[in-house]
């Protein structure tokens, strides 16, 4: 993906690691079925799918014989799942922001596939990263900025994390200004997830809440960091990846897309009131931006064991 793990685990979730394979059932769920309208729901120790727990074993397309074995899907193909299920909300004519990340990816290509064969036409592409600019130009999806587009019909991308009430966390892996500039900026913001990336609370999962900030004394920042949240028992990390080159050596800082730094914030503790920890970071003067996306997801699509899940704000 980038140069950073975007994987993430959730905690008080069916966990998914990265190439288990779980199987899937052959449907897709939305809040547009009747009677029932399948939603997820979250609770301690695991996830409802519907407004009852799921059934224990997963409805057939054909009746089940002593030959049937069952579909086993990886989380990437969850991923794809999801992904393709979203793309199904893009019509021709539309401004979309691109997404970053490996769930994102899969969007981006199928939408590039849906050009080729002539079913999407004038579709114009705000990419959330340069790794995503340079896969869309490979695509063929024509591309522009929120200069010339400053209102977006629909933008599609992935989560590191997703709380009962569709707040996100994003940005492991370092995009998370541009993402947030771009679908802060779009009419419907479609968020694509495989069901490990479900938690009770935001920095449930123990990886990283992701902060933007200056380079300029990032100590400081990494300190007042710290501080703001030492009752959840906050560590605050300097992202670092390989020296370029051959990789050898001492690890440098990771430098963003708009040459800044990122530093994670991992928390033993819930942080409580999401809002107040969004001003607390912001009111910081060396802090950009961080990946805490309040109240912006219009939908969640969600992979899982039992199919898709599809939860509209």
């Amino acid at each position: 993906m980038e140069r950073t793990a975007e994987a993430s685990e959730s905690a008080g979730a069916a966990a998914v690691r990265p190439g288990m394979a779980i199987p899937c059932a052959h449907y897709i769920t939305s809040e547009n079925d009747t009677p029932s309208p399948p939603i997820f729901e979250f609770e301690k120790g695991g996830i409802l799918m519907g407004s009852s727990p799921p059934p224990p074993h997963p409805p057939a397309v054909s009746p089940p014989s002593s030959t049937t074995t069952p579909v086993i899907l990886t989380q990437d193909e969850l991923k794809k799942i999801a992904a393709y299920k979203a793309v199904e909300y893009v019509e021709s004519n539309m401004v979309i922001g691109l997404g970053t990340g490996s769930t994102a990816k899969h969007a981006v290509d199928r939408i590039g596939e849906l050009l080729r064969q002539g079913k999407l036409k004038n579709i114009i592409g705000i990419p959330t990263s340069t790794k995503t600019h340079e896969q869309a130009l490979s695509l063929g999806i024509p591309l522009s900025d929120l200069d010339t587009y400053p209102q977006v019909d629909l933008a599609i991308d992935g989560a590191d994390e997703v709380d009962p009430h569709l707040n996100l966390v994003k940005g492991r892996g370092g995009s998370l200004l541009r993402e947030k500039m771009i679908e802060g900026a779009c009419k419907k913001f479609i968020v694509i997830v495989d069901e490990s990336k479900l938690v009770n609370h935001l920095g449930a999962s123990g990886l990283a809440v992701p902060v933007e900030v200056i380079p300029f004394c990032w100590k400081y920042t990494a300190d007042k960091l710290s501080k703001l949240f030492q009752d959840a028992g906050c560590l605050a990390k300097l992202r670092t990846c390989p020296p370029p080159g051959n990789g050898n050596g001492e690890p440098v800082p990771y430098v963003t897309d708009n040459g800044n730094y990122i530093i994670d914030l991992y928390f033993d503790k819930d942080i409580g009131d999401v809002v107040a920890a969004s001003d607390a970071i912001l009111r910081l003067p060396s802090v950009v931006e961080h990946g805490m996306f309040l109240g912006m997801a219009t939908t969640v699509i969600m992979a899982g064991e039992f199919g898709i899940a599809i939860k509209n704000k």
